[in-house]
């Protein structure tokens, strides 16, 4: 192996690391002592530092769990040895930037860092993740995320509009055809299937709104089927 270059095994395990990195968990316990995984709606995500901690806390927040998706992606694929096998017509660089989106995304959402307990929904640092591969496209799916917000103060809602644009707005991008539009229609059904209490509650008219101190429960309840808490957004 050349110097200064990694195997791509060593690049996963440290992109997924990198995703793991529990942003919303240290805010809580240095700001207020708390675990947020018990507080709000239990999800370690901006929504729930935003309506626990403040704005400032969840604007951080917010700004680390992206850069915790596209610094694997900037950083560490250039560094990635040559000895990769990629899907036929892919630039390995390209692919291999899409292996470490996928695994920070899912280190957000299962973070090693919390022995797999509790997490996010993704949707921050899927932001990053595209805003490394494909800026142009995560502007568009940004755009409809902040106006069905400002439309409906509803942020689960706006994260899984965006989450569903994305996939057009890459192709529109790169082509049908991609890689990243086909990882792109994936994670929008992952963010989709993490969201799945919050579809609940917008059915039923009780999803909380921005603005609206008490909406979000105190004790979160735990989703049976995947041992994570049912509500939070974002």
């Amino acid at each position: 192996m050349a110097s200064g270059t990694l195997p791509p095994i060593v690049a996963i395990v440290l992109a997924y690391a990198s995703g793991s990195l529990p942003f919303a968990y240290l805010a809580g316990r240095l700001l207020k002592g708390i675990d947020l995984r018990t507080v709000g709606s239990g999800n370690l995500g901006a929504t729930n530092v935003y309506r626990t901690l403040g704005a400032p806390a969840a604007i951080v927040v917010l700004l680390l769990d992206a850069l915790k998706g596209a610094l694997p992606v900037l950083v560490l694929t250039p560094r990635i040895s040559e000895v990769v096998i990629a899907p036929p017509g892919s630039a390995t660089p390209a692919w291999m930037g899409l292996v470490l989106g996928i695994a920070a995304i899912l280190g957000h959402a299962k973070p090693v860092f919390l022995l797999w307990e509790g997490g996010g929904k993704g949707v921050a640092t899927t932001a990053g993740v595209f805003a490394a591969l494909v800026p142009v496209a995560l502007l568009v799916a940004l755009g409809a995320f902040v106006l069905v917000v400002w439309r409906t103060r509803i942020v689960s809602l706006g994260s899984m509009v965006a989450a569903l644009l994305l996939p057009a707005a890459v192709a529109w991008r790169v082509g049908p055809g991609s890689p990243f539009a086909l990882v792109a229609i994936a994670v929008a059904g992952f963010v989709v299937w993490t969201h799945r209490a919050n579809i609940e509650r917008l059915r039923a008219g009780t999803e909380p709104r921005l603005g609206r101190p008490g909406a979000t429960p105190t004790a979160p309840a735990t989703d049976a089927s995947s041992g994570a808490p049912s509500g939070g957004a974002a």
